[in-house]
């Protein structure tokens, strides 16, 4: 059987990045370019991945910047262009979940969509992506009964029923076995495909680089260390 994706609206466009964000003692001035696709943001932790999820999702302001989906202008200092975040349609997944735990994953996934499609549409769409993520059988339970790995399926499916331009992924397999991490990552890298839009996954696990990254951007104490915008070619080999 094959499940329906949402059709995003902008699904080709690029996403473009350029921050500088001043916080006390730290300083993040990075710049990237992201096409459709899996980009990777890699490096230690508290390097500033997160941060530069944050500011284009409109999370966070940054001092000076600019972030633009194609020819569609989300942020512009200069210009003073800031859209808010419900008019960027992001997709947002953390490693913390945030489901709502009175709702059913059905009801969780219909959270997200357009509020214009009929209920019905709205439920047999939930189900078709619990179904493309694994989870249909948790249909009509609550995710206090959800191991781990299905929370992270229920929640990557709530993410999807957006419709997003851009998915931003803030290390969702941290706390995942290896095993559960494979699995997971290979259900991102298909959906990727089927959404055309760009993918930012923030880790600093290798083993989610060489499963996921079609591109990888290094980044260390707010620098861009290293990467390429050319497509990613596995520098470790099989190791972890």
């Amino acid at each position: 059987m094959t499940h329906s994706v949402p059709e995003p609206a902008s699904a080709g466009a690029s996403l473009t990045v350029s921050l500088a964000i001043q916080r006390g003692a730290f300083h993040l001035d990075v710049a990237f370019e992201a096409p459709p696709g899996i980009t990777i943001l890699f490096g230690p932790s508290g390097s500033g991945k997160s941060t530069v999820l944050a500011a284009i999702a409109g999370l966070l302001r940054p001092d000076r910047g600019r972030v633009a989906l194609g020819t569609d202008v989300w942020l512009d200092s200069t210009q003073r262009i800031d859209r808010p975040v419900h008019l960027r349609r992001v997709a947002f997944v953390f490693q913390s979940l945030a489901l709502f735990p009175h709702m059913s994953a059905v009801g969780n996934v219909v959270y997200g969509m357009d509020r214009t499609l009929a209920r019905e549409v709205q439920r047999t769409k939930a189900r078709e992506l619990l179904a493309r993520f694994h989870v249909a059988h948790l249909e009509n339970r609550r995710p206090s009964t959800y191991s781990g790995g299905e929370a992270q399926r229920v929640a990557l499916a709530r993410a999807f029923a957006m419709a997003p331009r851009v998915v931003l992924l803030d290390e969702p397999f941290s706390a995942m076995d290896r095993d559960l991490r494979e699995s997971l990552c290979a259900d991102v890298r298909a959906s990727a495909s089927e959404l055309g839009v760009p993918f930012i996954h923030v880790t600093h696990h290798r083993q989610e680089v060489r499963l996921l990254a079609d591109r990888v951007i290094y980044i260390d104490n707010g620098r861009r260390v290293a990467g390429s915008d050319e497509p990613y070619v596995d520098m470790w080999g099989s190791g972890s």
